[in-house]
């Protein structure tokens, strides 16, 4: 909380003297406006990181006030003080976007909690603004994102070797981002004008692969009713990428290493030679030296291909894209689902960090759209990870029962009543989550289940 600019906005000059006192002691700068015009006012000229404004006011109160402010400075937050019995119009306000509100007289521990989570808010909202810019600055190829030492490092190898004509082989563990290597190779190339066809070495049978990969005559064999051309000629001119170079047969492997040692193909069922102007880029997440000592790999073959070699760093490799990858998923499928998503709480952020994401990226991006998908806020919290990121962010948070629509209004109600139905709807404002809806009151989860137990509304 230290060096943070507090605005303290009440027209009591001994409450303002008190508040003054006591943020000044946990290291903060204080500047004072007696009322709210005066606040909206201090808000247009200089920078504050929060703003503590009283309800009720002689002149303009805190609730236009609050209008004032949100209008020039939306992601300025804001807390209410206000009268316990004016809770229906303190949770009014949070509706307008206020950040919190405490009742008088303030708990200076509960006071000091608020604001530091207001401040933490703050800078969480700066700092999913500043992933949105990186976004922009930090895709140096199609679809590649990261500024960690290890991509740094990649990147510039792929610079190197783009515009050559060098055969290149990829490799590192699945879901690491291997084809958009070898797209950014292709792109910084002389052959970026002709195509980039990919083919998946493991996902066809050998004799549909063969025929693939060099394509057939008719009646080569029980269903080729007319001649097609192969992967290797519609890639003439341009680059053919090999992905799980790995899981090609033995036999198959031959075929290739001639067609790389001499330019030439043949199709399935012709003795006729075609010549193809083909670059190839190869990728695997097997460690082709082993295959090569198990004798399940051509080791003619693998120095063939092995020419340049770029390994793609696991995710936990490089950790500190994290955010940046999370922020660029996030705007994708928050695009994709018509939702509104400013970004990440610190809690989920650091889940993620802490997480060793076997399935790398992929595992990464499906997180994401699902956290979109599940997502009812404004950021993605704990709440919407799956099982394994929570453990890393201490737990799902627990969720207690809500009603499904606004509470009437309080006015002319006992304070035990204006007590719960204030928690009953800042439950319902939170989605029921009862963590949120403690911070939201300005009071621990222990208080609120012994409140919800008092209310006879805990399930």
């Amino acid at each position: 909380m230290e060096q943070a600019r507090i605005l303290v906005v009440d027209d009591d000059d001994g409450h303002r003297a008190m508040l003054r006192t006591m943020l000044k002691s946990w290291g903060c700068t204080v500047d004072e406006a007696c009322d709210g015009d005066e606040a909206v006012q201090c808000v247009r000229e200089q920078a504050f990181d929060a703003v503590l404004t009283d309800v009720r006011m002689a002149r303009m109160d805190g609730i236009d006030a609050l209008r004032g402010i949100l209008d020039y400075n939306p992601a300025l937050p804001v807390i209410l003080m206000t009268a316990y019995s004016s809770v229906e119009t303190a949770v009014d306000a949070l509706r307008l976007g206020a950040y919190d509100y405490l009742t008088k007289p303030l708990d200076f521990d509960a006071l000091k909690n608020t604001l530091q989570r207001a401040l933490d808010h703050s800078r969480l909202t700066v700092e999913n603004r500043e992933l949105r810019r990186q976004l922009t600055e930090a895709a140096a190829g199609p679809g590649i994102l990261g500024r960690s030492k290890a991509m740094r490092d990649m990147l510039g190898i792929i610079a190197t070797v783009a515009p050559t004509e060098a055969t290149v082989l990829i490799t590192g563990e699945s879901g690491t981002g291997k084809e958009l290597v070898a797209r950014a190779i292709h792109a910084g190339s002389l052959r970026e004008a002709r195509p980039l066809v990919t083919v998946n070495c493991a996902a066809l049978a050998e004799n549909l692969l063969e025929s693939e990969l060099f394509g057939h005559e008719k009646g080569a064999f029980t269903g080729a009713d007319r001649r097609r051309e192969g992967r290797f000629m519609q890639a003439h001119g341009g680059t053919l990428f090999l992905d799980e170079i790995g899981e090609m047969p033995l036999p198959l492997q031959a075929k290739l290493l001639r067609a790389l040692q001499q330019g030439e193909i043949q199709r399935v069922g012709s003795d006729a030679p075609f010549t193809v102007d083909v670059r190839i880029i190869a990728a695997t997440n097997r460690n082709l030296n082993e295959e090569v000592a198990a004798k399940r790999f051509r080791e003619d073959l693998f120095f063939r291909l092995n020419v340049i070699s770029i390994e793609v760093p696991a995710l936990r490799q490089r950790a500190e894209d994290i955010p940046l990858l999370a922020a660029h998923f996030l705007q994708k499928f928050s695009g994709r689902n018509r939702k509104n998503l400013k970004g990440f709480t610190s809690q989920a952020l650091d889940a993620m960090l802490r997480y060793a994401w076997p399935g790398n990226v992929r595992e990464l991006e499906n997180v994401v759209e699902r956290a979109v998908i599940l997502s009812t806020g404004s950021h993605i919290t704990p709440h919407e990870l799956p099982a394994a990121l929570r453990a890393e962010a201490g737990g799902a948070e627990e969720t207690a029962a809500a009603p499904a629509a606004p509470l009437p209004s309080l006015a002319g109600l006992p304070l035990d009543e204006v007590e719960r139905r204030a928690i009953l709807e800042t439950l319902h404002d939170v989605d029921r989550n009862k963590s949120e809806a403690a911070r939201k009151l300005g009071i621990t989860r222990a208080t609120l289940h012994s409140k919800l137990k008092k209310f006879g509304i805990l399930n």
